[in-house]
């Protein structure tokens, strides 16, 4: 098989990479005190030397008390989780690789009582959870305002750390999805309403990190369709909404999006091959990131006893295509890269049968 088209440079105007391959982020929950330590910096850096082209951190939670659940998610904020993550990033580029921090913050997503901070109540736009149930407030202006700026603050962190750019997770139901989807969001207010009135938060935050960080520094999206719980939610019907949606992210800031799928292969409206990404890219001229399944065979059940059914060159024909009819630009990879750091440079050098296949005991420890 062909795996140039894989293997190829990138440049846009504000990122360089040596090739196509970009680590998907995946919470792994290895950072006690929600502080990444050595052996964080010593993951991320076999990724890089296995031939990632970018890095994209699992989810570290924004300044706000209530940003992420569980004791051992890292952080973005505080003197020694940044030092930590200066090492991530020292150990990254010392082996040629880009690295970006996906800057996170869960919402509704938290239940009531969730470390590190158990006394913090979830927040989100109107109190809903994911399932529609009221289990809070809806968040105050001045609470909106707080947010805003807590990503701001990550955001320059990240640049004067020497990350290489930032991803904001707009994704999967989390804080900044919840605004964007009609399903958790029923304000009233400027925060709600239409599909351009439930962008308006991540609109102000793609401003605020861009006013943090400058005219020159890449700024990645990460947005999905489908919720934790509910894989038929969509925030765009069809490609005329998801054009009016993205059009604002762009006109805020937005440089590259990463258009989060379960399976890349699958075709996201009716009548075109185009999976998110490949419209995410016809629509608003700017690169892509696609995901989904790459080197799977069958769906991953977490719950599950058996060795994954996997291939590491599965579905690699169709990547290939899409990557040479340009649909998109970047592919991330996620769970392959768990059990072999060396994928990419295996792929590209046709040792196929050399990767260790996925199995559940791969997100069990952090090698």
């Amino acid at each position: 098989m062909n795996t140039a088209p894989l293997f190829q440079p990138f440049h846009s105007d504000k990122l360089k990479l040596d090739n196509r391959v970009v680590m998907a982020p995946m919470t792994r929950g290895f950072s006690p005190g929600n502080v990444p330590g050595d052996d964080v910096a010593e993951y991320y850096r076999r990724r890089a030397a296995g031939g990632v082209g970018l890095i994209v951190t699992e989810g570290t939670g924004i300044d706000h008390p209530a940003s992420i659940s569980g004791a051992s998610i890292p952080v973005f904020h505080g003197e020694e989780a940044l030092a930590g993550w200066k090492k991530v990033v020292d150990a990254v580029h010392a082996e040629g690789g880009k690295i970006a921090p996906q800057l996170w913050h869960v919402g509704m997503a938290r239940k009531v009582g969730d470390e590190p901070n158990v006394q913090a109540q979830p927040v989100g736009p109107s109190g809903l959870n994911l399932k529609g149930e009221k289990v809070g407030e809806p968040l105050t202006e001045s609470e909106i305002a707080d947010l805003i700026q807590a990503y701001a603050q990550a955001a320059s962190d990240a640049k004067k750390i020497g990350f290489d750019a930032i991803e904001l997770h707009g994704a999967h139901g989390y804080l900044i999805d919840q605004f964007l989807w009609e399903g958790t969001n029923q304000r009233t207010d400027r925060y709600g309403g239409d599909l351009a009135g439930r962008a308006t938060f991540a609109v102000e935050v793609v401003r605020a990190c861009r006013a943090a960080v400058g005219e020159d520094y890449p700024i990645i999206f990460r947005y999905s369709q489908w919720k934790m719980y509910d894989y038929t939610a969509r925030l765009a019907q069809t490609p005329e909404e998801l054009e009016q949606l993205l059009g604002l992210l762009v006109d805020a800031g937005v440089d590259i999006f990463h258009a989060s799928t379960r399976r890349f292969w699958e075709p996201e409206f009716e009548g075109s091959e185009l999976n998110l990404a490949g419209w995410t890219q016809k629509l608003t001229g700017k690169p892509t990131i696609s995901v989904g399944s790459v080197g799977l065979q069958a769906e991953f059940t977490p719950g599950a006893n058996q060795v994954e059914e996997t291939d590491p060159t599965a579905h690699l024909d169709e990547l290939i295509h899409k990557l040479e009819q340009n649909e998109f630009d970047l592919i991330a990879i996620g769970r392959a890269l768990l059990s072999d750091p060396e994928w990419p440079n295996k792929i590209r050098d046709q040792r196929s049968n050399d990767i260790q296949m996925f199995s559940r005991e791969a997100l069990e420890t952090l090698v």
